[in-house]
């Protein structure tokens, strides 16, 4: 069974792993048992889909009381491409390719925001983490715009496994961080590069700014040390946009 973008119930779901549809993330009842239930969990494991154990009370809410029988999905509204295919295509295409990669946002309304951007500023697409980043649902597309549907968006493992691809296809990658030791203005956007943007607590992942071929940061001029992420991103995608004009 299903309401807008969610499904429910054990078997409706490993139907939908195993047809290839795009789940966002799987909701778990937690101290459930059971084969059928035990399947799920383990295709959840071989296909790395983002999951969580929660209580009775949340399923009842997602499926509105269906027999969701443990089990809830959160169906992608948008197909994910791949990277490969992805930085391939756009390198053939002889423009000159700005990837961003984000870090595990956890705000969705951020994450629309930046994709509305990303889109006016001709970012050729945004590599995301298939864990632990916000879900593609119903504000994501509102505050995105509708950008979403006009724009690649790719899932990965890990942030990591981005950055070395990028490297591999001889893209640079900047990490927008506060850490950095100069500004986004010291830094040259004109030839092949990706933007990494944090996520809205942590940051850049310690591990992938060890990665990173350069740090950049904005300046900042009064007392509040950090701008919302989909503001800095916008300041060093319009920054990218102004150096290749």
């Amino acid at each position: 069974m299903k309401n807008e973008s969610t499904i429910f119930g054990i078997r409706a779901i490993i139907e939908a792993i195993n047809s290839g549809k795009s789940i966002d993330k799987v909701f778990l009842q937690k101290g459930l048992r059971g084969e059928l239930f035990q399947e799920l969990e383990g295709l959840i494991r071989s296909e790395k889909i983002n999951s969580s154990y929660v209580p009775i009370e949340k399923l009842n809410r997602l499926s509105k009381g269906g027999n969701h029988q443990g089990a809830a999905a959160q169906i992608s509204p948008v197909g994910f491409h791949s990277i490969d295919d992805l930085v391939l295509n756009v390198i053939e295409s002889g423009v000159n390719p700005l990837f961003l990669l984000l870090d595990q946002l956890s705000d969705v309304r951020n994450f629309g925001a930046i994709i509305r951007t990303a889109e006016c500023t001709g970012v050729s697409g945004i590599i995301i983490q298939k864990k632990g980043g916000a879900p593609i649902n119903g504000d994501t597309i509102k505050t995105s715009a509708g950008a979403i549907f006009k724009i690649p968006i790719c899932k990965v493992d890990h942030i990591k496994d981005a950055v070395y691809h990028m490297q591999a296809s001889s893209i640079k990658v900047i990490a927008a961080t506060e850490k950095a030791n100069q500004t986004i203005y010291d830094v040259s956007l004109k030839e092949p590069c990706a933007i990494i943007m944090g996520s809205e607590g942590r940051g850049i992942n310690p591990s992938v700014l060890k990665a990173v071929d350069e740090q950049a940061k904005l300046p900042i001029l009064g007392e509040i040390e950090s701008l919302n992420v989909s503001v800095a991103c916008g300041a060093f995608l319009y920054e990218a946009v102004r150096q290749r004009q």
